[in-house]
C-alpha cells in the first residue's frame, strides 16, 4: 500500500507552536499507512534581533523546508503564531516564494489544516485562520476545518482554551503560558483528522 505523506510546517519563535506541531504529528502518525514529517519555515530575522526579542534557540531536529518541496505531501497543516490577527511575516514570505507552484497549480487539490498561537482572546484565534485561508484558496488547495468533530473539548467552559472550529489553536499569554493539556489533545486530534482525510482522497 502507497505512504500517505503528511507535512506539518509550521513557525515558531517562542515554542508555543512548535510544542503543538509535535502533537499534530503525533495525531498524524497515529494512522496507518501515514508518514508525517515536521518542517520549518525558514527565519528571516537576524540572531542579533531575536537576541533582543528573547526567543530561544530553535530546536536542531526539525529541518528548514523549501516551497517546492511541498510538492511532495499528498496532505499539508501549516501552524504558526498570530500577528495582528494575521500569519507572521516569515510565514507570508514562504507563501510569498511559491509563485511558481501557483502558476503550475502543483498544490491544487491536496487538503491543508491550520494551526496557531495567539497573545490573548482578542489576538486573532478565529481571524488568523480566515485571513491564512486566503493562501490556500489561491493555490486551489482543499481547506480541512475541524468543525466540531472534537467533541466535547470544543464546549469547554471551566477553563481557559484556544482553537475553535477552523483548527487547533492555544493562548501564549505573556508568553509565559504554555499549551495545555486539553490544547495539546485539540492539535494531537486535527493530525489525525486530517491524515485521515489525505489519506481517503489519496486512496
Amino acid at each position: 500500500m502507497a505512504v500517505t505523506k503528511v507535512y506539518i510546517v509550521y513557525y515558531s519563535m517562542y515554542g508555543h507552536v512548535d510544542t503543538m506541531a509535535r502533537e499534530v504529528l503525533r495525531g498524524a502518525s497515529a494512522v496507518e499507512g501515514v508518514e508525517a514529517t515536521l518542517w520549518r519555515v525558514p527565519e528571516m530575522l537576524s540572531d542579533l534581533i531575536l537576541k533582543k526579542l528573547k526567543a530561544p534557540s530553535k530546536p536542531n531536529d526539525v529541518p528548514d523546508i523549501r516551497p517546492e518541496q511541498l510538492v511532495e505531501a499528498d496532505g499539508l497543516i501549516f501552524g504558526f503564531p498570530s500577528r495582528f490577527g494575521m500569519m507572521p511575516s516569515q510565514l507570508k514570505a514562504f507563501f510569498d516564494a511559491t509563485s511558481g507552484l501557483w502558476a503550475s497549480q502543483a498544490l491544487a487539490g491536496k487538503p491543508a489544516g491550520i494551526f496557531w498561537s495567539t497573545g490573548f482572546y482578542g489576538g486573532g484565534q478565529e481571524l488568523s485562520a480566515l485571513t491564512a485561508i486566503t493562501q490556500l484558496a489561491h493555490h486551489g488547495m482543499l481547506f480541512v476545518p475541524l468543525g466540531y468533530t472534537f467533541g466535547r473539548g470544543m464546549f469547554e467552559m471551566d477553563e481557559v482554551k484556544g482553537g475553535s472550529a477552523y483548527g487547533a489553536g492555544t493562548f501564549a499569554g505573556d508568553g509565559s503560558r504554555q499549551p495545555t493539556e486539553l490544547e495539546l489533545q485539540q492539535a494531537f486530534y486535527q493530525g489525525k483528522y486530517l491524515a485521515e482525510v489525505t489519506k481517503k482522497l489519496k486512496g
